[in-house]
């Protein structure tokens, strides 16, 4: 989950060759997959730390909100950092910030640290994926086998998915399981910061450094598909990080689930989808895509909903499947309309206001949820939740459906 402008080395626009052997590639999208791994790995050790710490279900709602909201913050304050300084200083700065939250995460005694290093992993994300899918592209060239963006991608939500996986296994095999995990991905991270920083420079043009914040921009040319767009991908990242925020808590306390390992697998499976789901918008027709969203959103919830309802594990297992290829679907038809339809020199603007929505999406209705866990209980609180996805997604289908009408 991440965004990128990519521009050519030389600011012309267009693509230039390959710089760099496959070493150096691969270096780049280990970076990135370990920088996203760390900010997902906290996710089946959540309730290791309400039980260490003794706080309540919402801190831990509100611990990974600030997360999301790190990264908000990060895309507008340096966005177009790596335009300006290079690549290699910045993918280096976001390796070592990966460092220094699984540091906090090692060597964590109170809720205040945990809150801490998941602000610095947003800062960590927000830095590496502009950067490394700009470095994929000036690396791999024009002429690649290997699409760029394709693998920028597979490293990102590879990256979210795997983290949280490998966490919740080390986490029930390892005999300290609030500290095995941190010490593998510290050591991870180190070899993706020395990785980045041997093997050079990929752009040769920099703009030098000028601290502005990112401008929002919704482009007007398309304000009603990306307004759209960006509903709908919010309603499934809303989704994403309730999963991420409250699965060990639901599989723990309503199906007395103790495997850390079957919360990885969750949110495991969500992040996988959704990056099937990008690849799948490539094959459905641009007016179908994000109406099969919005009615993948609607089964999602009910799914999600179901399992509440139901104390089943089955109908999770099958709405994060199902909510994960529908937010892909619905983000790769925004970033497609913003790539495709708006104007050149909006563009990085509107990708960066497109992932702000995003991702405030993602931390405030964690945020609401943990509200309503504290106020009433667990169940009754992911039921309404995901009734309000559903209302939301059944919204934004039936104004595509007007608008089809009126353009009949």
């Amino acid at each position: 989950m991440g965004n990128s402008t990519v521009r050519a080395a030389d600011g012309t626009g267009a693509p230039q060759r390959a710089r760099g052997g496959g070493l150096a590639v691969f270096s780049v999208a280990f970076a990135l997959w370990i920088t996203m791994a760390g900010t997902t790995a906290p996710t089946p050790l959540y309730p290791l730390y309400g039980q260490e710490f003794g706080f309540t279900p919402f801190a831990v709602t509100v611990v990974f909100a600030v997360y999301a909201l790190g990264v908000v913050l990060g895309l507008l304050a340096f966005g177009r950092l790596s335009d300006q300084i290079g690549r290699r200083p910045v993918l280096v700065a976001a390796t070592l910030l990966s460092v220094c939250a699984a540091v906090i995460f090692l060597l964590a005694q109170s809720l205040t640290a945990l809150l801490v290093a998941r602000v610095v992993s947003g800062f960590a994300a927000a830095l590496v994926t502009g950067a490394a899918t700009a470095s994929l592209t000036e690396r791999l060239g024009l002429h690649s086998r290997i699409r760029p963006a394709t693998l920028a991608l597979f490293a990102n939500m590879g990256g979210l998915a795997c983290g949280t996986l490998l966490a919740g296994i080390m986490a029930d095999l390892a005999p300290s399981p609030l500290r095995t995990p941190w010490v593998v991905m510290l050591a991870l991270a180190a070899i993706g910061t020395v990785g980045v920083i041997v093997n050079g420079e990929s752009s040769t043009h920099r703009s030098g450094f000028s601290p502005q914040f990112q401008p929002l921009h919704v482009p007007a040319e398309i304000r009603s598909d990306f307004l759209r767009s960006a509903m709908a991908a919010g309603a499934g990242f809303a989704v994403l990080g309730v999963l991420t925020a409250v699965t060990g808590l639901f599989l723990g306390t309503v199906l007395h689930e103790s495997s850390h390992s079957l919360t990885g697998l969750v949110v495991f499976i969500a992040f996988a989808c959704t990056a099937l789901g990008q690849l799948l918008v490539r094959t459905v027709r641009p007016t179908t895509a994000l109406p099969a969203a919005c009615l993948g959103l609607i089964v999602a919830a009910g799914l999600i909903a179901a399992a509440m309802a139901t104390s089943s594990l089955a109908p999770l297992l099958v709405g994060a499947a199902v909510n994960g290829l529908a937010t892909g679907i619905a983000v790769g038809h925004g970033l497609g309309s913003i790539t495709t339809r708006s104007a050149p020199e909006h563009r990085g603007a509107s990708v960066s206001t497109f992932f702000a929505i995003l991702y405030s999406m993602l931390a405030v209705p964690a945020i609401g949820v943990g509200v309503l866990i504290r106020e009433t209980s667990l169940r009754p609180a992911g039921e309404t939740f995901s009734a309000a996805v559903a209302a939301l997604s059944l919204g934004v289908l039936l104004s595509l459906v007007r608008t089809g009408r009126k353009a009949t």
